[in-house]
């Protein structure tokens, strides 16, 4: 069973270790970034795709915005509010294969290109970042200020020179364009209060055939979960094809989709008909 997992835009201390000790520290998780995913970063490899920079001091990088949240219908459902910081030990979900869990289920590998969406202080990314190795790239993405500031002192003082920190949207992740491999989401879905525009923007970076990860409860979405058949649902609707769904817990899954082919990604005004037509209304 995999530790529970949250998220929270409070901040603390993180260790300032190398990266074996960072590995086996205590970090700070909450539930979800709130609205979406958040952009930041640290320096980005050789053939980086063109970003747009924070001032000259800043540890983030912005790359294009995609198209506005008021393009995209807003979900029947509620969503849930961030709630009070609360610590996780690492070591333990080390110790339950938590990040080897997700990493394998997408087939994760050596020369990959990855983006944490809601990245938090970066459990993931320091994981994916050794994963993938010097050959690939990971981008931890997420929209809380203070959350970018950890993230990338995390990443900084391990050492990582495959990481970059990117600083979002709640509507957008304004990750780089056909870049990814693959793309997760860890225990902050149902706080996203703009799916289908974060979904549809996210398509954009995604590479034919890249795959994309979610963990999180099966509550409903305003008790800190997303019931498995909205979450089929709601990416449904925006072109993402169900590969497989494991339970990794009680009350907790991990689904795995595939993402839509640029040909057949879905027009805002079609993702608005099929919403209006009634899809996804919470039974």
């Amino acid at each position: 069973m995999l530790p529970r997992l949250s998220r929270s835009i409070a901040s603390v201390s993180t260790p300032s270790l190398a990266l074996a000790l960072v590995l086996g520290g205590m970090a700070l998780a909450g539930c979800g970034a709130g609205k979406g995913v958040a952009e930041g970063g640290a320096k980005g490899g050789e053939g980086e795709p063109p970003a747009q920079r924070q001032p000259a001091d800043s540890p983030w990088t912005a790359y294009a915005r995609g198209l506005s949240a008021d393009s995209f219908p807003a979900p029947s459902r509620r969503f849930s509010q961030i709630v009070a910081p609360r610590w996780t030990d690492e070591i333990a979900r080390d110790a339950a294969h938590e990040a080897e869990t997700v990493m394998d289920a997408l087939g994760l590998a050596p020369g990959m290109r990855v983006a944490d969406v809601g990245a938090g202080d970066g459990y993931y990314v320091l994981r994916m970042s050794q994963r993938v190795g010097a050959t690939g790239h990971v981008y931890g993405q997420d929209i809380v200020p203070e959350y970018l500031d950890l993230l990338a002192k995390r990443v900084r003082e391990a050492g990582l020179t495959n990481v970059t920190v990117v600083r979002g949207d709640p509507h957008d992740p304004r990750l780089p364009p056909d870049s990814l491999d693959a793309a997760i989401m860890i225990h902050m879905y149902h706080e996203v209060t703009d799916p289908y525009a974060l979904l549809w923007n996210l398509a954009r970076s995604l590479k034919p055939g890249a795959r994309v990860a979610i963990l999180d409860t099966s509550f409903p979405t305003d008790q800190h979960g997303t019931p498995p058949w909205l979450l089929r649902c709601e990416l449904g609707v925006v072109g993402y094809g169900f590969v497989r769904s494991m339970e990794t817990g009680d009350d907790e899954y991990l689904a795995v989709f595939r993402a839509p082919a640029r040909d057949s990604l879905p027009s805002p005004a079609v993702v608005r008909s099929r919403v209006a037509a009634g899809a996804c209304q919470q039974r």
